[in-house]
């Protein structure tokens, strides 16, 4: 963690250059071997986070023009590659619906469509919660949604005080801290910007196959998936494993009306945000059929993207006072580690497949491997998933997706065909509270043990292997 220097990120500061010296002088001088090297220095330092995990991002631009690999425009030329700006642009619009508590709104008007039960408050914050992490940072989105929750469990304490040492009251706290942080999870997974393992698997294709990945197609696969696993997670919390059989909660209805109150009417800003945020989300929509309205291809996903982060400094909210919807103080906000770890990884992944490495991983995956397309998509969506458990989503994505692809090369299929649940994959960490953000937030409620997120966990990842292999031979093959 950036906070602190945990043993193993002392090690690892030491144990990642040394990885890269002895590889570098031990093996043959060729390309793929240089390459080789520094990947086993980043994957150490990603692992022990021995530096901040952005700042790993950055030893290709330095170390492949000093190992002959390729010139400083070249390493340099992914940070600034179309898809870090698609994310770009989604960050910003997503600081401005943050900034005037547009997201609030949106998640406390869900919340109080799906009633005053307690399963249905638990479904109401799922939906809340999921609906914004297909937009907004899957971390922002908890940090909101989890003094909402708080409160509701508080009120429950408050009308009888009697329910707190009781089984039901105890299931009901657990069970809707933990959607919480799962809805935040499996949300991102809808869209290309709703989490960044996605934008990683965006910019290899383009890379690598010069493929764009459509935000209107990949909705197609996106949103299905995460509405079963939404369901499946919403059955098994309610149903199977955290049953609580409270029914009706009196005030919650009251409770969300006067979250509500304190926002006040729908203002200026709101409104304005609103007609951007969704001006910018029809044309990822409708993109391909306003092409052909031109007549021309014209627009792209990162063009709208970049469209609608411009749109927020430009549209006013005061045009005398020379108030706008944001201003540059704003991108203080703004994750720029994230852009610089995906620009990292492209530039890695430049130089995996330029030295030949995909190319010779294909070759001994079609030379020697005798598992057949299922279950060859069935064990490596198992790997990402539980590997994702213990390590940074996004620098797992960045390190296996190109071995992935591969792998799909050795073997000649469709790369997306196991490229997409793999990646999916790596969204849907439900074990430990190290595994995501969301996970670490709620857990510090103090309301969840360990052994209750490990018991609900291992099953959702079992039921994600399922439905991402299910999705992988049927749904994501219609659709590519």
């Amino acid at each position: 963690m950036e906070n602190s220097f945990s043993f193993p990120g002392k090690i690892g500061l030491f144990a990642g250059p040394l990885f890269f010296l002895v590889i570098l002088i031990a093996g043959p001088s060729a390309d793929s071997v240089k390459v080789i090297a520094l990947a086993a220095w980043m994957i150490t330092w990603w692992v022990t986070e021995a530096v901040p995990i952005p700042v790993t991002a950055l030893l290709p631009m330095i170390l492949f023009p000093l190992l002959g690999l390729f010139s400083i425009q070249e390493s340099t030329a992914p940070y600034a590659s179309p898809i870090v700006f698609l994310f770009m642009g989604g960050f910003i619009i997503a600081i401005g619906l943050e900034k005037h508590n547009l997201h609030t709104r949106i998640a406390l008007n869900l919340v109080r469509l799906t009633g005053s039960k307690a399963n249905g408050i638990i479904l109401g914050f799922m939906i809340a919660t999921a609906f914004l992490s297909m937009w907004i940072s899957n971390t922002a989105t908890t940090v909101m949604m989890l003094p909402i929750a708080i409160s509701v469990i508080s009120l429950i304490e408050d009308n009888d005080p009697k329910i707190k040492g009781t089984k039901g009251y105890r299931l009901f706290a657990l069970g809707l801290l933990l959607s919480i942080a799962y809805a935040a999870n499996i949300g991102g997974t809808a869209t290309i910007i709703g989490t960044p393992p996605n934008v990683v698997l965006v910019g290899y294709i383009k890379q690598f196959y010069n493929i764009d990945l459509e935000f209107s197609r990949w909705l197609l696969i996106g949103l299905p998936i995460s509405i079963t696993l939404i369901g499946i997670t919403f059955l098994l919390i309610t149903r199977v494993i955290f049953p609580n059989r409270l029914g009706k909660i009196s005030g919650s209805e009251e409770l969300v009306k006067n979250q509500l109150k304190k926002l006040g009417t729908y203002s200026k800003e709101e409104k304005l945000v609103t007609v951007v945020f969704a001006s910018t989300a029809a044309g990822w929509i409708f993109r391909q059929p306003l092409n052909n309205l031109i007549g021309a291809n014209l627009l792209n996903d990162t063009l709208i993207a970049m469209s609608g982060g411009l749109l927020m400094f430009l549209v006013p909210v005061n045009f005398r006072k020379g108030q706008f919807i944001l201003n540059w103080k704003d991108m203080k906000r703004l994750p720029w580690g994230i852009l610089i770890l995906f620009g990292g990884g492209l530039t890695l992944a430049k130089g995996m497949e330029s030295s030949g490495i995909i190319q010779q991983i294909g070759d001994a995956f079609s030379q020697g491997s005798a598992l057949n397309y299922t279950m060859l998509l069935i064990l490596l969506t198992a790997v990402m998933l539980f590997m994702t458990e213990l390590m940074s989503n996004v620098a797992l994505t960045t390190i296996f997706v190109p071995v992935v692809l591969g792998i799909a090369n050795g073997i000649e299929i469709e790369p997306l065909y196991l490229a997409i649940p793999v990646t999916l994959a790596s969204s849907c960490a439900f074990m430990m509270p190290i595994s995501t953000p969301p996970n670490a937030i709620v857990f510090s409620s103090g309301h969840i043990h360990m052994r209750d997120m490990m018991k609900i966990g291992f099953w959702l990842n079992l039921v994600s292997i399922v439905i991402l292999s299910i999705a992988g031979i049927t749904l994501i093959k219609w659709v590519y």
